[in-house]
């Protein structure tokens, strides 16, 4: 089953569990966790590429290209002591307002 086979408010909720489990892995145990932070990135990706073929309400593109932009910017940055906190909070916000929003998709 593609990504794209499932209605979009349960793909958006899929980006924001991803983005609520990467925040609290960086926040809590990064060391311990970067091969699955990176596997989830990856997968999270994969379900911002399905995305743009999809019909997308007007109510919710505003968020999704926010969203989208402060993703790429989040996989660029290299997670350090100085950082990640920061880091996993920006991770943990995108997950609630992609949880919230998700009904709008």
């Amino acid at each position: 089953m593609k990504n794209s086979d499932f209605p979009l408010d349960v793909q958006i909720m899929n980006i924001a569990m991803n983005m609520a489990r990467i925040g609290n892995w960086v926040a809590d145990c990064y060391e311990d966790k970067k091969d699955l932070i990176k596997r989830i990135i990856q997968e999270t990706d994969t379900f911002m590429y399905d995305l743009p073929s999809q019909s997308i309400s007007k109510n919710f593109k505003p968020t999704l290209d926010k969203f989208s932009s402060e993703f790429e910017q989040l996989k660029k940055e290299h997670i350090t002591k100085k950082n990640r906190l920061f880091w996993a909070e920006r991770a943990l916000t995108w997950a609630n307002i992609l949880q919230h929003r998700a009904r709008l998709a």
